[in-house]
């Protein structure tokens, strides 16, 4: 009996260490410029493994704007939590396709009456996945906020709904899963991908913001410029092989 106890407290210990070890790194909310912050989630995602997923907070004045939500809900929540204690008051979200690590936050948000913004191609796709919608719905580019932060449309990559953001004002391209960070030599997920499409939009990109002095990818490391090439000659790449 008293062995039997003793299996029965190993098993227990080994089961919280089990449960801890796999437990989920802690959202981090980290500040690039004096009014941008980068948000990062965590998921574990089958053949990928543990992946992290970037956003964004932009802050201007007392108000505060979501550029992808984080990964899950609850995540979402520690997120508003975070701005709440900072006395920011959210003003709105955009997602740049349909995706969960950009849009799993969105119910969140509409139960909140959070104006939420995405392309009525990703709303579309939402509904299709049964997903929740962005209670606000553009078909062409966006100014969420006039003159400081711009939605853009290259065309086709990641997926056919991609997105990126522009804040001109601190140079940052927020490139979303449409750019691969530095440190990556693959497109990485391609399920909904239109890879033959990606290096053209890609090029649309580098003419129109090469300007940029930071560029966020949605996975990875934040870098500058060159990840538009970059993620233009992956692409290319890939396309290439794909040709018979």
């Amino acid at each position: 009996m008293r062995n039997l106890f003793i299996a029965l407290i190993w098993l227990c210990v080994a089961t919280n260490s089990a449960m801890a070890a796999d437990a989920l790194p802690e959202l981090e909310i980290k500040q690039l410029t004096d009014d941008v912050y980068l948000h990062t989630s965590y998921q574990v995602v089958e053949g990928f493994g543990l992946v992290d997923s970037n956003g964004l907070v932009v802050v201007i004045n007392d108000a505060a704007y979501i550029i992808d939500t984080p990964w899950s809900a609850p995540d979402t929540k520690k997120l508003l939590a975070w701005l709440e204690a900072r006395n920011l008051t959210v003003k709105g979200s955009v997602s740049t396709h349909f995706h969960e690590d950009r849009t799993a936050g969105i119910q969140v948000l509409n139960s909140k009456n959070i104006p939420t913004y995405a392309s009525s191609l990703t709303n579309a796709l939402l509904r299709k996945a049964n997903q929740a919608q962005a209670s606000r719905a553009f078909d062409n580019n966006l100014w969420l906020v006039e003159d400081q932060i711009e939605v853009f449309y290259p065309g086709p990559g990641h997926s056919q709904d991609n997105v990126v953001v522009w804040l001109p004002n601190q140079g940052v391209l927020f490139g979303g899963c449409f750019i691969r960070a530095g440190e990556t030599q693959s497109l990485g997920n391609v399920s909904d991908a239109l890879v033959s499409e990606w290096p053209a939009s890609a090029e649309k990109l580098m003419a129109r913001y090469k300007t940029a002095q930071l560029v966020v990818p949605g996975h990875g490391k934040v870098g500058d410029v060159s990840l538009l090439e970059h993620t233009r000659a992956l692409a290319s790449a890939a396309s290439k092989s794909l040709q018979p």
